[in-house]
């Protein structure tokens, strides 16, 4: 640890609100404030967006009561919980269970800043840490050490009191939702709210940490030995095959999303008919809109599910996929929907639009792989390493493998989430398929990314086709340009010139006598305190006895280059 300099980590301050609350109530009622700020926080932002709605409405239907309600129920929604709708047509209770997934991105936000404030310590600005796990540490970044101050409220007691906040406030909404036109499931409600509560303020408080991999290890416990470092390096930050599973399912959503849009774009007059019919004022047109703009995550997973193969369910019995469409025949007007392809037998286009998405997320995820292979564990050969550090094509290929389970788990759970019911009978399936979804994603890069990732492993381990050096190197015979010089061009005459080629290493000349010819050229032998040198000395004597004559030949320069003289003989030669 020398010349390493200590430095205390100084904690981000956090919100006023929250500090003023833990001065007066430290510890785990702190924490529980916390948790039930977060809560009234979403809750307030959905009741200012749904009573704006509602005041601009030409059509109130209801009070502000029952906007109130609506607007706990979105909540709710937003959590994964499913509602139950009571006032249709039929007399029958119709389910909604379609979240919009961007909508939760608000309540896992609340819940981490909630969680991460009532820690109050950790690593400086919620940056990666160095410790291994929740508690004091020194870590060394770049010759300065951290040390990391003590928190004010334990991991567990900050994460217990910001999930039973967040529970105690969501509790009551729920029973004031259950008054109202959109209520609850209670099954889905007592599952999805607590889950998404214990998984923000978990990850709230695991950033406040320094975002140890301690935890990290102890849930990767299950996977085999050797694939842990694939999916956490040694070093904490994700492995090659976590880097590559993320980098497929982006491009599998990207896709579905592009997808999406340039569907939308040819059905652009009936998604703008679908809008005008929907509503008529413009507060209910920039309400549908809004929901449009909520549900962009949704039909991007719904348009990767297109692409992958299975496709998705517009009502019970009635599946889209690139093979063919067929929708449900009274489907209500909805301006997303109107990207649904027409009812028939898919085309040329729609199975080239489909197949490419998938291509693409497997060579993407077999880059990503075969480039780790080529170059070890992490981005860069480390030093020393060597040849020593390229995987094996077994092992490259496990890892592309590995990457294929981890995108297909991803996109299964998307697409569970990404659907849902609309009502009864017909409209009681909604979206894709999960384990339709994660088998079509595990086949397709399976096929694609393993003969990827040990091409691009081999293509980049291949030997470089390089000629040796040039410089560096004794030379024992003649160069070429000496052999070439010998053949005299036709009108020139032996003699002296400004400018001769080169004839022997180190020595500027032409021909040598006919003796010399068949004989290697004379050096010097180096002093035995001399230092070594890696080309021949000058000889002297040869540049007297040779004459220049002028070639075509291409000479190097690196042959004038002489050499330290070598000691003068003894006896001079003989003048001509």
């Amino acid at each position: 640890m020398a010349g390493v300099i200590e430095m205390t980590a100084r904690r981000r301050p956090p919100s006023p609100l929250l500090a003023g609350m833990r001065d007066r109530a430290p510890g785990l009622v702190g924490a529980l404030v916390g948790g039930a700020v977060a809560a009234g926080l979403g809750l307030a932002s959905f009741a200012v967006l749904v009573m704006m709605l509602w005041i601009t409405s030409p059509y109130p239907d209801s009070g502000p009561g029952g906007a109130l309600h609506t607007a706990a129920a979105l909540w709710l929604l937003a959590h994964g919980a499913e509602l139950v709708r009571t006032d249709t047509l039929a007399g029958v209770p119709a389910p909604v269970g379609i979240p919009p997934l961007l909508l939760l991105a608000l309540p896992v936000w609340l819940l981490h800043r909630a969680a991460r404030d009532a820690t109050g310590g950790g690593a400086v600005d919620g940056d990666d840490g160095t410790d291994d796990g929740f508690g004091e540490g020194v870590g060394v970044v770049e010759g300065i050490a951290r040390v990391v101050a003590p928190p004010l409220v334990s991991a567990r007691t900050a994460w217990t009191g910001v999930v039973l906040g967040y529970l105690a406030v969501a509790a009551p909404a729920a029973l004031y939702t259950a008054g109202g036109v959109l209520r609850p499931s209670w099954v889905w409600t007592g599952v999805c709210v607590p889950l998404v509560a214990v998984v923000g303020a978990g990850a709230g408080v695991w950033s406040a940490y320094g975002r140890p991999d301690g935890p990290l290890r102890r849930l990767l416990g299950v996977l085999p030995v050797g694939a842990r470092p694939l999916v956490l390096g040694p070093d904490g930050r994700p492995g090659v095959a976590l880097r590559a599973a993320a980098a497929g399912a982006a491009v599998l959503l990207g896709g579905g999303a592009l997808l999406v849009a340039v569907s939308l774009v040819g059905h652009g007059a009936a998604a703008q008919a679908a809008l005008l019919r929907l509503t008529e004022g413009w507060s209910g047109r920039f309400a549908v809109l809004l929901l449009c703009a909520a549900l962009v995550p949704n039909a991007a997973v719904w348009g990767a599910a297109y692409a992958l193969g299975p496709g998705f369910a517009l009502g019970a019995g009635h599946v889209v996929s690139p093979l063919s469409s067929a929708p449900a025949p009274f489907l209500p007007p909805f301006p997303l929907l109107a990207a649904v392809p027409e009812t028939g037998e898919g085309r040329l286009v729609h199975w080239a639009a489909a197949g490419v998405v998938p291509v693409a997320a497997g060579v993407v995820v077999g880059w990503v792989v075969g480039k780790g292979a080529a170059s070890g564990e992490r981005g860069g050969t480390r030093p020393g390493g060597g040849r020593d550090a390229v995987w094996p094509p077994g092992r490259t290929a496990r890892a592309a493998a590995l990457a294929a389970v981890l995108c297909a788990v991803v996109l299964a759970g998307l697409a569970a989430l990404a659907g849902g019911p609309l009502g009864v009978a017909v409209l009681a399936r909604f979206g894709p398929v999960w384990w339709q979804v994660g088998a079509a994603t595990l086949a397709w890069l399976v096929l694609v990314a393993i003969p990827t990732a040990v091409t691009v492993r081999a293509w980049r381990c291949r030997e470089p086709q390089t000629d040796g050096p040039r410089i560096g190197r004794q030379r024992e015979e003649p160069a070429e340009g000496a052999r070439k010089s010998r053949r005299l061009r036709k009108g020139s005459r032996p003699g002296r010139s400004w400018f001769t080629h080169t004839g022997i290493a180190g020595v500027a000349g032409g021909d040598a006598s006919p003796a010399d010819r068949d004989t290697k050229p004379r050096m010097s032998p180096p002093a035995p305190d001399a230092p070594y040198t890696s080309y021949a000395p000058f000889d002297h004597d040869a540049l007297r006895g040779l004459q220049g004559q002028q070639d075509a030949t291409t000479f190097e320069p690196y042959d004038f280059l002489p050499a330290d003289p070598a000691p003068e003989p003894s006896q001079k030669p003989d003048t001509p």
